[in-house]
């Protein structure tokens, strides 16, 4: 009998220790992002997420006749064809995707420049317009290349001799973008002013969006009184140097910021940034959080410190994808800041990688490309995904009803979605259903929308009920003369 009990004893202890071990490592995913896909709530805990993009496959250059890829560095993506500039291979490679397929089309090592051969040297990034026209980033050679759908040279642009610019350092363009008037702006090696911006011509016209400084108040006072060796050992305080940049399908450029100081929080250097014509940053952010990656991190190891965006890419609903290069994640969010989901990682599996560098979008489907595999992995929407997309579409085209039917099914998938909850609010807000957008912007804390809400459920309400307000205050006007009247009149009489 006591033999019994001891083993009764000893079983409830090790299920108790079960029970224990099993919700502690339930919390370690939960609180150290662990899992693969996860969004934040509105307390800023994250949270487990359905995948809104699956790995479809991964490609390198031995897939084609091309060979390796070594070391690439930057993408295009230009309807159903893709351009890598293979850095280490000093070539660029144009690749077509149909039928599920990517195919192999053309590779462009040298050109023709008034009859001399020139080859390509290290280029890290390109840009074809609707024409076909290229823009390499020639970086080995110090230059930016123009050549035509044919391959042919259209005109080359070298460091330009402008007081602006600093002539003791090369001209090194990594990356780049040409807009609709045929203007490149570029992000060049080591310059803090802003993107260089080149006219139709080639010819250069100034810096555009350039960063405001950041420092230190006691380092600032510091370097007053230091001498000129320990002056020399801090760091300046100039404005960062932008990372990347793409356009948007209305002319604006996305830009974002990887190297940020420690003294420097992240959304304090709000490392991704709109610009607009002017180079002024005016992009929204309405979120929980101001969109700079991740909220928690340790200040030390291989991955610790915050996000370092590298590249960025934007749909037409205006959703806009960051690349994290410090955990090598993907961050989503919206046109009003707000974070939709993350997912990726670092390792060796499918979906997760090493030394994520550029990130483009086709269609249904994001390109990630790796420097140090390379490679280049696709990812393809998920339903969840695809929910999640349409349900912002419909909301920018003015289709409340739809869009609110479609953060539904969204809930259905993940009831702990914030952003459906508060999508739905922002449907029936537009609806002028701001008793109902209230409920659920209540709900999910997003005190921003419930106070329009708020505001325009008062209007409404004032304006609905003006007459009897305006009764109301007249009847107490009309009994407080009344109530005096008989009051004068009772004294007059008691005194008589």
């Amino acid at each position: 009998m006591k033999v019994c009990k001891r083993f009764a004893s000893v079983f409830a202890l090790l299920l108790v220790a079960s029970v224990l071990f099993n919700t502690v490592e339930a919390g370690a995913t939960s609180s150290d992002g662990n899992h693969y896909t996860y969004i934040y709530d509105c307390w800023g805990y994250d949270r487990e997420s359905p995948d809104a993009y699956s790995v479809t496959r991964t490609i390198t250059g031995s897939d084609f006749p091309c060979g390796n890829f070594v070391e690439p560095q930057g993408m295009f993506v230009k309807g159903n064809e893709l351009y890598v500039a293979d850095t280490g291979n000093s070539r660029i490679v144009k690749l077509v995707f149909e039928n599920d397929v990517f195919t192999f089309v053309s590779e462009i090592k040298e050109f023709k420049n008034n009859g001399a051969t020139e080859a390509l040297s290290k280029p890290q990034d390109i840009f074809v317009d609707k024409e076909g026209n290229m823009y390499i980033a020639d970086t080995g050679n110090c230059r930016i290349v123009h050549l035509d759908a044919s391959g042919n040279l259209v005109k080359i642009i070298t460091k330009p001799k402008d007081e602006t610019v600093d002539q003791k350092n090369d001209f090194l363009p990594q990356k780049l973008v040409v807009d609709s008037s045929n203007r490149i702006f570029t992000q060049v090696q080591n310059v803090n002013k802003g993107f260089m911006e080149f006219a139709n011509d080639g010819s250069f016209t100034g810096f555009v969006g350039a960063s405001k400084v950041t420092y230190n108040f006691l380092q600032y006072l510091w370097k007053m009184v230091a001498s000129q060796e320990q002056r020399a050992r801090m760091d300046l305080f100039v404005p960062t140097e932008y990372s990347n940049l793409c356009l948007d399908s209305e002319g604006f450029i996305y830009a974002t910021i990887a190297q940020i100081g420690d003294e420097v929080m992240p959304q304090e250097a709000q490392p991704i940034r709109k610009l607009n014509a002017k180079g002024t940053d005016i992009l929204v952010r309405n979120g929980y959080e101001e969109p700079y990656g991740d909220y928690w991190w340790t200040g030390s190891g291989e991955m610790g410190g915050p996000s370092k965006f590298v590249d960025i890419t934007c749909l037409d609903n205006d959703v806009y994808y960051a690349l994290d290069n410090t955990r090598g994640r993907i961050f989503a969010y919206d046109f009003q800041g707000n974070m939709l989901y993350a997912f990726g990682g670092h390792g060796y599996k499918a979906g997760y990688f090493m030394n994520p560098c550029a990130l483009e979008d086709m269609g249904d489907t994001l390109l990630v490309m790796d420097q140090n595999l390379g490679s280049i992995t696709q990812f393809t929407l998920t339903e969840y995904g695809k929910y999640i997309n349409e349900g912002l579409s419909e909301y920018k085209q003015g289709h409340y009803d739809e869009s609110a039917a479609i953060w539904q099914k969204v809930l259905k998938q993940n009831g702990n979605y914030d952003q459906a909850y508060i999508g739905i609010g922002r449907a029936y807000l537009r609806q002028e259903k701001y008793t109902e957008a209230m409920k659920y912007f209540k709900l999910k804390l997003d005190f921003t929308n419930y106070s329009k809400a708020y505001k325009l459920y008062r209007k409404e309400w004032f304006e609905d009920n003006i007459k009897i307000i305006i009764a109301v205050l007249v009847l107490i006007i009309v009994f407080g003369y009344a109530y005096g009247f008989i009051k004068k009149a009772r004294k007059e009489v008691e005194k008589g």
